[in-house]
């Protein structure tokens, strides 16, 4: 078993409970850690035989570019996304920051975690 990460990625994306949130946009963090077996990558030296980071990547970006209200409904359409591309992965961890939010004080981010193991 091994880990894969790809952590601190930042977006300018327009998710928001609010409507003005999905209007003015605001800056994101997401950590995604995807927990597998890399015994045959190790082995071969073969990228076809693990989670390729650009891809992994590029799953998020496109998440990223859908609004959503909540950041738990972002986490969980990622985590949706890398099992649809990536079957043999055995778990996903996001955490997903919104950073700023609206509270109506200082608060350097917002953050959702979500797991699931398939």
């Amino acid at each position: 078993m091994g880990q894969i990460a790809l952590e601190g990625m930042e977006f300018f994306a327009f998710h928001g409970f609010y409507d003005e949130e999905q209007k003015i946009g605001n800056k994101y963090g997401i950590d995604l850690i995807i927990n597998t077996d890399l015994r045959r990558a190790a082995e071969s030296d073969n990228l076809g035989e693990t989670v390729n980071y650009e891809v992994l990547y590029a799953l998020v970006l496109e998440e990223m570019k859908t609004p959503a209200r909540l950041l738990e409904h972002l986490g969980h359409r990622i985590i949706d996304k890398v099992y649809e591309r990536f079957p043999f992965v055995q778990s996903v961890k996001v955490n997903v920051y919104k950073f700023n939010p609206p509270l109506g004080g200082i608060c350097k981010w917002a953050k959702v975690t979500l797991e699931e193991a398939r």
